[in-house]
């Protein structure tokens, strides 16, 4: 069959189009796989540690190395007569540390000895609220820091821990800092097919009282939802307690109770090191955050 005359005109027409067809092509961005589009959806983990004595300026490179970010106790640390870490804020700056800052709270005992000093646990929690706030401005951390009590002891609150611990994170939402609470993440059984968390138990309180939201940093150490002393733990949203800021998965001693089944990530002396850290053991928390108390 004989073709029909082309017009040199038509042709020049045709071949522009084909071009501008296939540089659209190219510039046509190329669909991801589900396994990309899953990665890409991922929000990235962020590794921590904290302790309660300073681990020394020369070991912070190394240290940096596998963390993001560390605590930083604004006063003496549970159990220690003195603050190694005041001063600090500086050095770890330089190192590039985000922060999750810390201050010791009261044990039950102790609130019920102020009160009975005629000082009650909602007094005791502002005035320990005050001593937060200046003490986090001595260390310079801006406005907007969250600022964590340390509340140790789990389960569901007593009457008087509770007015303490809200009463300190109200001062501290109505100062120029953000209120938080380090918390136990551990179910505690109150009767058959029942328990309860200590961050579970803040919340509902806070929700029913209609007071400032409190950010958690939360301690879940059992395996699972823990994995153990690792570098590579599930993800915050995995600890149990849902909207976590910060989840400690890993705690020096460990629990044996409840990290048997990851006993062997640990030391044998049962502290969490890191592996080329072997002399300073290590609580390791992760977070979607690298600088969780935005303290930079």
């Amino acid at each position: 069959m004989r073709l029909p005359k082309t017009s040199p005109v038509l042709v020049l027409v045709l071949a522009l189009a084909l071009a501008t067809f296939a540089g659209a092509q190219q510039n046509v961005p190329k669909l991801a796989s589900a396994g990309e589009r899953s990665n890409a959806a991922a929000p990235r983990s962020y590794l921590g540690f904290d302790r309660n004595d300073y681990p020394g300026d020369a070991i912070l490179p190394n240290l940096r190395q596998h963390l993001s970010f560390t605590g930083y106790w604004l006063n003496n640390p549970p159990g220690e007569r003195q603050n190694t870490w005041v001063g600090k804020r500086e050095i770890l700056l330089r190192n590039n540390f985000g922060f999750l800052v810390l201050f010791n709270g009261r044990l039950d005992a102790e609130i019920l000895k102020t009160q009975k000093a005629g000082t009650p646990p909602n007094a005791l929690g502002q005035r320990d609220a005050a001593a937060a706030v200046a003490a986090a401005r001595r260390e310079h951390f801006p406005s907007g820091t969250i600022l964590f009590l340390d509340q140790e002891e789990g389960g569901r609150l007593l009457p008087e821990q509770a007015a303490y611990l809200l009463a300190w994170t109200e001062a501290l939402a109505h100062s120029v800092y953000r209120p938080g609470a380090y918390v136990s993440g551990q179910p505690v059984s109150e009767g058959p097919g029942q328990s309860i968390t200590t961050a579970q138990d803040i919340r509902a309180q806070v929700a029913a009282q209609h007071l400032h939201p409190v950010a958690l940093f939360v301690y879940q150490d059992a395996c699972p939802p823990s994995n153990g002393c690792t570098l590579h733990p599930p993800a915050v949203s995995s600890s149990g307690t849902p909207d976590t800021l910060v989840w400690q998965y890993a705690q020096s001693p460990r629990r044996p109770e409840t990290t048997r089944s990851c006993a062997k990530t640990y030391a044998a002396d049962g502290n969490c090191y890191l592996p080329d850290v072997p002399k300073i053991h290590l609580d390791l928390s992760v977070s979607a955050s690298s600088d969780p108390s935005n303290g930079r």
